[in-house]
């Protein structure tokens, strides 16, 4: 794969990954053992007729596509009785194509990404091809997967945030709002907006919990809520929203009636929804912004999940999972990079690797990282087999948040001068690191 061929054509390499991606997943023997070959080949014939297609924010009519008896779920996986990290035939080989694509498109355009505070859009046109919005989506609504995979989730986002956290960050948005419908929408919720999420054009789009205020928590919401007698009536603002500018759907968390959080599905037309952009230290390319929302009526359709309390707590836990799967993806590729860097540097006749305290700081590095990725597989684990999994994910939140910060700053030190300057992609690393404690929401797996 590449960005652009020798005679300028950015959208036919895009095509090329697009398609790369979706044949080999045609081409594996595992589709035919859990019964997605046919949804997979669709896609691939998808993908060759339509190309690619922009859609501007607000643009999109979202109707029902269908009509769907009930819900559709998918099923907890299986438990093996015992706690194994070895990825399954078919995690490996999406995790071995995403990790090919952000090396080879997210990683080159990170740089300026970050300076121009967007993502390229035809990165972004890439993912959607690939169907990462398709794998949670059970094949009753057009997907390809029945079985809940929390785990294949962390893994994506690992091998995306070794490209970039923030680009990551972008591509992996809508896949957050399409997941929320998936596990908590009810049967005309799914049939309304799923059907764009697994079409040819997937529609930006955000889940909104982040609120601009210091010291946020996420279960104490100052975005308020209030019954009326057709709906209710959305009052507030959020921050870190990503894409906030072309997103047409959000998933919004307000606090209803004074009782407690809930999630509501706002579309980005909806009056008295505006956005501003809002660029930070960290994640630039995400596009983040702000999300206002100024008495904006929606239905009482809007409503997710029943406004459970425990649907709400899920979503947190599950984001918190997410941004643990992004800090060690981030944290390897800061590995990664010092790793040849301290052997290769030399001074004062040897390279640095041969100082103790170089050395000791890069098996640090090594050590801290092992213990991340294992609280977060296993909290993605027990959350895919529907085990109690709120104890794993304050773990790993907690170790994510603590190391990844501290990988990062080993990061920049370790190169020196160097690590201060933007010639070295660990600045920038470093930078979005420290959103991994502050950030709520955003993504999901």
């Amino acid at each position: 794969m590449a960005g652009t061929d020798q005679r300028g054509h950015p959208k036919r390499d895009a095509m090329g990954a697009a398609l790369a991606v979706l044949n080999r997943l045609a081409s594996t023997a595992v589709l035919d053992r859990l019964g997605l070959r046919k949804p997979v080949e669709r896609g691939v014939y998808q993908v060759t007729k339509g190309g690619f297609t922009a859609v501007g924010a607000a643009s999109r009519t979202f109707a029902g596509a269908r009509e769907l008896g009930a819900p559709q779920r998918p099923a907890p996986s299986s438990d093996p009785g015992l706690f194994d990290l070895t990825p399954t035939e078919d995690q490996a080989m999406i995790r071995a194509t995403v990790a090919e694509f952000a090396a080879e498109q997210l990683r080159p355009a990170a740089g300026e990404a970050d300076t121009r505070c967007a993502a390229p859009g035809e990165v972004l046109r890439t993912v959607a091809d690939m169907g990462v919005t398709l794998t949670g989506v059970p094949e009753a609504l057009g997907g390809v997967g029945d079985e809940r995979s929390a785990v294949t989730g962390v893994l994506v986002a690992e091998a995306m945030a070794h490209g970039d956290m923030g680009l990551a960050v972008a591509c992996l948005a809508p896949s957050a709002v399409s997941t929320a419908l998936v596990l908590w929408g009810d049967a005309e919720q799914q049939a309304t907006y799923l059907p764009s999420f697994v079409g040819d054009n997937v529609p930006a789009a955000a889940l909104a919990i982040q609120e601009p205020r210091a010291l946020f928590d996420p279960f104490v919401l100052h975005t308020k809520a209030y019954r009326t007698s057709s709906g209710f009536v959305l009052d507030g603002a959020k921050s870190m929203v990503p894409r906030a500018s072309e997103a047409e759907l959000f998933v919004v968390a307000a606090d209803v009636d004074g009782r407690g959080p809930a999630l509501f599905v706002v579309e980005s037309g909806s009056s008295g929804v505006s956005v501003e952009s809002d660029p930070g230290m960290g994640l630039r390319a995400a596009g983040m912004g702000k999300l206002r929302l100024d008495q904006v009526v929606v239905p009482a359709g809007a409503l997710l999940g029943g406004g459970k309390a425990e649907v709400y707590a899920e979503c947190v836990r599950l984001a918190r999972i997410a941004w643990c799967a992004l800090a060690v993806g981030t944290a390897q590729a800061v590995l990664d990079y010092v790793i040849p860097y301290v052997n290769s540097r030399v001074a004062f006749g040897e390279p640095i690797s041969h100082r103790q305290g170089v050395a000791f700081a890069v098996a640090d590095i090594g050590i801290e990282l092992a213990g991340m990725r294992l609280l977060t597989y296993r909290a993605a684990a027990r959350a895919e087999q529907g085990k109690s999994y709120a104890r794993e994910t304050a773990l790993a939140r907690r170790l994510c948040a603590e190391k990844g910060m501290r990988i990062g700053n080993d990061g920049v030190q370790l190169l020196g001068g160097h690590g201060f300057v933007k010639e070295h992609p660990v600045e920038r690393w470093y930078r979005d690191l420290r959103a991994i404690g502050l950030a709520e929401g955003i993504v999901l797996v």
